[in-house]
């Protein structure tokens, strides 16, 4: 194998196939990175068995195709501390060279075909999903997992997959978050009563895997595992076994229900200050709702008590709720500061 390629795509490519990899594995091949070559690019796949990645670069100069197993530490940082714009990389069964200008590296050879096949996006069924709202889905819904409950299948997303639409639900049991938005079914593709619940990690490296400038991604969920490509990766991940909770009945059905609009920015601010003082042993905020204003009060014996007032649209009978600051907090972060939500 021999190819010429710019430094800085490599690197970016590398990094986020890096974060595939486990630290440790008893399988060592698994903490490397497999590098393929063809005529027309190169594609990195990284795997800790649970969760891979493959990522294709384009744009090499390929004097020979071929295949070579890189360790992340080190390939890694003759990436990131290397100053030349261009580098060689040479690999035969006797080792990897890496030569820039007036720098020149050799790694141990590793047998390329001891690594893991990582899944390719072969499918003909699958939903085609924005870019930027799927990163939304993932950021909107992740938070509110719980990886280490052993009561149902909370440590992922539950995703449901209809003609037309996608929807994300992520729970652990004390809050629920729900997204939903629209979404393309090709061959119709749909989860129907199938359970697609995807874990919690691989939900964060495929969000920061994807790139608005990605465009649209595809995904295929099929019954053990979830498939998504952009034009750039294709990402696998197993699905986590289990039952889900019951989540549309968490949302109430009544028309009695009151309802205001809030500033997400300040309202945000506001829960910071109320929680400080706040223990964990007393760690509730009071949302006190009076007409044309929100007063949040905290209190805790062995820390003191706060008090916050923030200006509001709300009309009506007095309203008084407690709830868990870190969790309203954890909402209110993955919104945008300068928009509004209904309460």
């Amino acid at each position: 194998m021999k190819i010429v390629c710019d430094r800085d795509k490599l690197l970016g490519a590398f990094q986020t196939a890096a974060l595939f990899g486990p630290g440790r594995s008893p399988k060592e091949i698994l903490t490397n990175i497999k590098l393929d070559v063809d005529k027309d690019g190169a594609t990195f796949s990284a795997t800790d068995m649970e969760v891979g990645v493959r990522i294709r670069i384009e744009g090499l100069d390929v004097d020979a195709p071929g295949a070579a197993i890189v360790p992340v530490v080190q390939f890694g940082a003759i990436l990131r501390e290397s100053s030349d714009a261009k580098l060689r990389i040479d690999s035969t069964n006797k080792g990897t060279v890496v030569r820039g200008e007036r720098s020149e590296f050799k790694l141990n050879a590793i047998d390329p075909a001891e690594f893991p096949d990582v899944a390719r996006f072969e499918e003909s069924k699958y939903h085609v999903v924005s870019a930027r709202l799927f990163r939304e889905i993932i950021l909107r819904t992740e938070f509110a997992t719980d990886m280490e409950s052993s009561r149902y299948a909370l440590g992922g997303v539950l995703f449901e997959l209809e003609p037309n639409k996608i929807t994300a639900v992520g729970t652990d049991g004390r809050r629920l978050a729900k997204m939903e938005g629209p979404a393309h079914s090709v061959g119709g593709h749909q989860t129907g009563n199938q359970t697609t619940i995807v874990p919690t990690r691989a939900m964060t490296l495929i969000e920061r895997a994807i790139s608005d400038s990605d465009g649209e991604v595809q995904i295929s969920a099929r019954p053990n595992d979830i498939l998504v490509r952009s034009p750039r990766f294709t990402i696998y991940s197993r699905l986590v076994e289990g039952r889900f909770p019951k989540w549309r009945d968490v949302f109430p059905h009544r028309s009695d229900v009151v309802k205001t609009e809030l500033a997400v920015g300040p309202l945000h601010a506001a829960i910071r200050q109320a929680a400080i003082a706040t223990s964990e042993e007393s760690r509730g905020v009071d949302f006190t709702f009076e007409d044309g204003l929100l007063v949040l009060s905290g209190r805790a014996a062995d820390v003191g008590q706060s008090r916050v007032e923030l200006p509001v649209s709300f009309s009506g009978s007095k309203i008084v709720i407690a709830l868990d600051p870190r969790f309203f907090s954890d909402f209110l972060r993955v919104l945008d500061a300068e928009k509004t939500f209904t309460l």
